[in-house]
């Protein structure tokens, strides 16, 4: 049976709170009568797909910012819709909601960080020469005199054999450390996985570790092809309100202050040492790098607006006739970025997202409603997630990981459906981080019956993988697939398909990420049958699919699964 989740005394008016700016108040809203408008059919259609990405996506949902009116339409029209199905709630109080706490973070942008070094003082400037932050929900952190080393990637991977905070106590320190893994820069395949990011490579775990390992403070060197995106994407994403959940719910462990700095700074900082960057770098990506003093300490005195809000997963059920206490999980995120006035072509202030994700969103409910209206009932349990505030960090998903509705050593897999292909059947089928797990293995007899084949992600370097919801379960452990549609068009073939990428890489979190009702669904029906099938394969069997050998999150799987009774 399902796990009561931890329920939150909140007051009333939070729950209708979220982030900040023109978002703030949110009025009751009135939900349109789709089910009125629209007959829908127990098998996935086009027709069906297309007409809840219209209507999610439409301007009377306003983008679908959390804490607006457009999320009380949101959700409203979500819980409506599995209603409708026939599914049971999942969320607090055996509700269709889950609520999700957040803390807003908005840094002062006068924080100067201050550097002591051989060469003598120096000031930097938050924006141009670096940025930093606090998940802590203090609003005044200060740093004095600590002493700056440099980690390498600031990884430590027992099954690769490499960490590079061996022999090294960093309490009281802040540690500087790269971007993407040991290998990317060298291009040596033998290190991880060369040029492909691992979990190690994200920044996001870097942080994760630091404060592992008990860092004052630390600091991600910047360099464009490592992120894979410019500094500007990095002055920009840490500008402004930050979002995070309230360190109570999360059970990462978090830094006083965390950051990035310029490649053009750190060049500076290491030549101060008397060290080269670029030899560094190269050291770094040596099995048995040591740790180094940067014979610098650096301080700064960072003030922030604090202020904690919240917003709603939405969660229904469709509980399994044998062995209901085990669940797979379809999930998609339902918010967007909202309206801005003065913003966006020809006045357009509302960021539709049709794409990201209504897809996913209208993808959930179309395999939801197959599986309600299948014979036989799933001997296992499924549940279809649509988790909020992923545009702000992937928090929806990572509250329900820390309070899911069914015990993760009990949930087999997760499927994860974001920004679905539109542009019409493709002879492939990308497996974004393909490699990674035996849910792949399910997939592939489906994609076969398709005469699809399944691929990896252009942009392997990217890290694809570690930025969407599913990734909070990976690294809880708990399997997870993340495809999709490709783009070897069958009418068109690859040319086609970088036109249509091409053409939606423009209105990617634009106003023109608008719904189009030439779009051609039937690639998305395919999608969505192949990814219905997986959930159908082991909703009906009695398969534990696991990581595969060698993968990060296999550890942790194994792990929950022994103390739950279960076989790897």
């Amino acid at each position: 049976m399902r796990r009561p989740l931890l329920l939150l005394a909140l007051p009333a008016a939070l729950a209708l709170a979220a982030c900040g700016g023109d978002n703030d108040a949110a009025p009751a809203a009135t939900l349109p009568d789709a089910q009125a408008a629209h007959s829908f059919s127990p098998e996935i259609t086009g027709e069906d797909f297309g007409e809840m990405v219209r209507m999610l996506a439409s301007d009377e949902f306003e983008g679908r910012a959390p804490g607006t009116p457009g999320e009380e339409k949101t959700v409203e029209y979500i819980k409506a819709q599995f209603e409708r199905i026939g599914l049971q709630p999942g969320g607090d109080n055996d509700s269709w909601y889950q609520t999700v706490p957040m803390i807003e973070t908005t840094a002062d942008p006068s924080t100067a960080l201050r550097l002591q070094t051989s060469a003598g003082a120096r000031e930097l400037t938050f924006g141009d020469d670096f940025v930093i932050g606090t998940r802590t929900g203090q609003a005044a952190i200060s740093v004095a005199d600590s002493e700056l080393v440099f980690v390498g990637y600031g990884v430590d991977a027992p099954e690769q054999d490499w960490n590079d905070y061996a022999g090294l106590d960093v309490k009281g320190k802040t540690v500087v450390m790269l971007v993407n893994d040991p290998g990317f820069h060298a291009n040596d395949e033998t290190l991880f996985d060369g040029e492909r990011m691992t979990y190690y490579g994200r920044w996001t775990y870097k942080f994760e570790e630091a404060a592992r390992k008990g860092a004052n403070a630390a600091l991600i060197i910047h360099d464009t092809p490592g992120a894979s995106y410019g500094w500007d994407v990095v002055k920009n994403s840490w500008s402004g309100a930050q979002f995070d959940l309230r360190a109570e719910d999360d059970p990462e462990p978090r830094l006083p202050a965390q950051g990035w700095i310029t490649g053009d700074v750190a060049r500076q900082l290491f030549a101060d040492a008397g060290l080269d960057l670029d030899e560094q770098i190269k050291a770094a990506n040596t099995r048995g790098f040591k740790p180094v003093s940067l014979d610098a300490m650096v301080g700064f005195d960072l003030k922030s607006t604090i202020a904690e809000k919240s917003s709603r997963n939405v969660i229904g059920i469709l509980p399994g006739t044998e062995t209901p206490e085990q669940a797979i999980l379809y999930i998609a995120h339902w918010d967007h970025l909202g309206k801005h006035a003065g913003e966006g072509s020809d006045g357009d202030a509302i960021y539709n997202g049709a794409i990201d994700n209504a897809t996913g969103v209208a993808g959930i409910i179309e395999i939801a409603e197959k599986f309600a209206t299948s014979e036989p009932k799933p001997k296992r349990s499924l549940a279809f997630v649509a988790v909020t505030l992923e545009e702000s960090g992937l928090l929806g998903s990572k509250y329900y990981v820390a309070q899911p509705s069914f015990d993760l050593a009990q949930t087999v897999g997760v499927i994860n459906l974001d920004a679905m292909s539109v542009a019409g059947p493709a002879r492939d089928f990308v497996v974004t981080g393909m490699g990674n797990s035996e849910l792949e293995d399910i997939l592939k007899t489906y994609a076969d019956a398709q005469s699809r084949t399944l691929v990896p992600e252009s942009n392997t370097a990217g890290g694809f993988y570690f930025r969407s919801d599913h990734f909070n379960f990976a690294k809880a452990g708990v399997p997870a697939l993340y495809a999709k549609g490709g783009s070897d068009l069958v009418e068109g073939g690859a040319a086609a398909g970088k036109a249509a990428s091409d053409d939606y890489a423009k209105r990617y979190h634009q106003p023109s990420d608008v719904y189009n009702p030439d779009w051609n669904l039937d690639g998305v029906v395919q999608d969505l049958e192949a990814l219905y099938g997986v959930g159908r394969t082991l909703a009906d069997g009695d398969q534990w699919p696991n990581w595969y050998d060698g993968n990060p999150f296999k550890a942790a799987r194994d792990q929950m699964r022994s103390e739950a009774g279960g076989v790897q």
